[in-house]
Parts: structure tokens; C-alpha cells; sequence
């Protein structure tokens, strides 16, 4: 045996050993590292207004604080807003809920001439299987439910945590990343963080304009059709929706459906038909152009970058996608070289013409034809007259 094979075969035990042991690792630790790419995106977002709080002769950490303070007042103010009239709303579907059931029930009997009724319709629903079963899933699930509730105010926690520390000591951050560095590598990674800086501004930029546009069309469409709390709904609607990737839409468009059905069962549908058909306009009309224009990426690239991200990172990674995309464009822009383009057709979207068009072809084709056969029938003429002329 040669004297390196044992060597070899520990090395290579060795670096297996140490894959398996980073994959776990990694396995272990990427609720964290997300956690962590939140905290940072969120201490961008944020990083304007302490910047310029702090040039007025604020403390960091203080203009920080104020800034999360600011952010945490308006959630709680808004959420408790929007409890308080849920709860109310529920308690009067509760209690409205026979009259409704009655009115279904009339229709369908009118429409379809049935003779149902409504105690046969409850003790249907009462001694139903599927119904049984929910209760008990319901009851086995309530510790999987608390669990995950526990579990979504940890890492909202932690998430607030970091990226306090990410605003507060950003400028001692980059320091200490920058002095690992050669020079050239500093101005280039300074570079690349004013440029996320600014990207993820422009996202939240074109997210809460999109917000307030949803709002205000939502707005009017609920006070047409006189369904109560409609300045919370739209609000609920423009912020839910923009700020919430992926399932936003349902979540927001579900809320109005439910208070306009304590209105009339009719306005739920409604609202559903308008909830539609703004989310198709908002999709490929309004979303593509104005984040097109806020944060400079082609429409194509950003609808292809929020699908990549959520498969990549489910939520969370079509709710950064697109800044962290723009960041990524724009950094790499510098280092492509660009030349002058070419004064081609074909570059405007025409074609050049080979030949000329089709009927010149054809006309030059013919022409051409017809005088080779005149010339032909001419010579084979002189050939047949020259005898008798002979």
C-alpha cells in the first residue's frame, strides 16, 4: 500500500465529516440566518431616517429608538383599531346570523323549489361528521396554535433586536468590515451599501404609493355600497396587501367581504368581483411600472425575482427579492463594459429587406422570364427563315 493512501483516506473522511457537519449546522441555524437577512433589509429601510437624525446631533441609538417607537406605536394603534372592530362586527354576525341563513334559505327555495328549512339545515350541520372532526382537530391543535404563536413573537423579537443593531451601530459596523479590507475592496463594499440603501427605500417607496392607491380605490368602492369602517378596511386593505407577499391579497380582500356581509350577503360578492379585478390591474399594470421606475429594474425581472424569491425563501424571500435584486443590478452595472451600438435596422425592431419586397421579386421574375422566352422564340424564328431564304 502507498504510503499517502492512509493520509489521503483521513483527509478525505475528514472534509466528509466536516460537510456533514456544516450541512447540519446549516440545517440548525437557517430560521436564524433569515431572521438576520430580515433585520438587515429592515435597518436599510430605516436607515435614512436615523442618518438624519443623527446629523442634526441626536445619538445614533436614541434616533433608532425613536424610529422604532414611531413604528411600533402606529402598528399597535392599528391593530387594536381593526381588533376592536372585528369584534364588534363578529358579535353582530353572530347575532344576525338567523336572519341571514333565513334569507339563503328563502332564495333557494324560490329558485331551485325546494322546501327546506332552517332547523333542518342546523341539526344538519350540528350532527354532521366533517363537523365533528373539525371540533376535535380544533381541540387537539390548540397547543400547536399557542406554539406558534410563542414561537412568531420570538423571532419577531429577534428580529426587531438585530436590526436595531444593525441602524444603531451601522457606521461601527461598516468600519469593522471595511478594516478587514485593502482599500480598493472598502470603497467598493461602501459603494454597495448606499447603493442597498437607496434600493430598499425606493422598494418601500413604491409600496406604500401602491398602498395608498389600493386604499383609496378600495375606499370608494366601500362607501358606494355603505359597508361600515371603511377608512380602517381600505387602510387594512392598501397595507396588508402590499406588505404581506404571497397571501397579502386573501388576507386583505377577506376582511371587507366579511363586515359587507353583515351589510347584505350580495356586497361580499361585490367586493369580491372588485378585489379581482384590482388585483389583475394592480399585477400587470400598476406594479410593473412603478417599480420599474422607484426601484430601476425592468418589470420583467422584478415579477421573475419575487418567483424566484418565494421559492428560494417562501415569504420572506418575495418580500426582499426585489431590493436585493436592484442592489445586485446596480452594483454590478459599474464592472459591465458598454460599447457603442451599431446604426443597424435591426436594432430599432425592422428588418432589412433582401431583394426587396415579394411582388418586385415577382415582377423582375416575370419581366425577366418573358424577355429570355421573346429572345428565344426570335432566334429559333431566324433559324427557321434562314433556310428559305437560302
Amino acid at each position: 500500500m502507498p504510503v499517502w493512501l492512509p493520509r489521503a483516506m483521513v483527509l478525505a473522511l475528514a472534509l466528509y465529516a466536516c460537510f456533514r457537519l456544516g450541512s447540519w449546522a446549516f440545517d440548525q441555524l437557517v430560521g436564524l440566518l433569515i431572521n438576520v437577512l430580515i433585520a438587515f433589509f429592515l435597518a436599510l429601510a430605516i436607515e435614512p431616517a436615523v442618518s438624519r437624525m443623527s446629523a442634526r446631533g441626536m445619538r445614533r441609538g436614541a434616533a433608532t429608538f425613536l424610529v422604532f417607537l414611531a413604528v411600533l406605536i402606529a402598528s399597535t394603534g392599528f391593530v387594536v383599531l381593526l381588533g376592536s372592530m372585528l369584534a364588534g362586527q363578529i358579535v353582530d354576525m353572530v347575532e344576525e346570523f338567523p336572519k341571514y341563513l333565513d334569507s339563503v334559505i328563502n332564495w333557494v327555495n324560490q329558485n331551485f323549489h325546494t322546501e327546506l328549512s332552517r332547523v333542518e339545515v342546523q341539526d344538519s350541520l350540528l350532527h354532521s361528521d366533517w363537523l365533528q372532526k373539525y371540533v376535535q382537530n380544533s381541540a387537539s391543535g390548540v397547543l400547536d396554535v399557542s406554539t406558534t404563536v410563542l414561537g412568531g413573537l420570538f423571532r419577531l423579537l429577534t428580529v426587531f433586536l438585530f436590526s436595531f443593531y444593525f441602524a444603531a451601530d451601522g457606521p461601527r459596523l461598516r468600519r469593522a468590515l471595511c478594516s478587514v479590507l485593502p482599500p480598493a475592496r472598502q470603497a467598493e463594499v461602501l459603494r454597495a451599501w448606499e447603493i442597498a440603501v437607496d434600493k430598499t427605500g425606493g422598494y418601500l417607496y413604491s409600496r406604500g404609493l401602491m398602498a395608498l392607491v389600493s386604499g383609496i380605490a378600495h375606499y370608494i368602492v366601500l362607501v358606494i355600497l355603505g359597508v361600515p369602517y371603511a377608512p380602517a378596511l381600505a387602510i387594512w386593505v392598501g397595507l396588508v396587501s402590499q406588505f404581506i407577499p404571497t397571501i397579502g391579497t386573501y388576507l386583505a380582500g377577506a376582511l371587507p367581504m366579511l363586515i359587507a356581509f353583515t351589510v347584505d350577503p350580495w356586497y361580499a360578492v361585490w367586493v369580491l368581483g372588485f378585489v379581482v379585478v384590482y388585483q389583475q390591474f394592480e399585477n400587470y399594470g400598476l406594479q410593473p411600472k412603478l417599480t420599474s421606475k422607484t426601484v430601476d429594474i425592468h418589470p420583467a425581472v422584478a415579477f421573475g425575482s419575487v418567483i424566484a424569491g418565494t421559492a428560494l425563501m417562501g415569504a420572506v424571500g418575495a418580500l426582499i427579492a426585489i431590493p436585493a435584486v436592484a442592489t445586485l443590478q446596480a452594483f454590478l452595472g459599474a464592472y459591465v463594459k458598454r460599447y457603442d451600438v451599431t446604426d443597424d435596422p435591426r436594432v430599432h425592431g425592422s428588418r432589412r429587406r433582401r431583394g426587396g419586397a415579394p411582388f418586385t421579386r415577382l415582377r423582375r421574375f416575370w419581366r425577366t422570364d418573358g424577355n429570355d422566352t421573346g429572345h428565344d422564340a426570335r432566334a429559333g424564328a431566324g433559324e427557321a427563315e434562314s433556310p428559305e431564304s437560302a
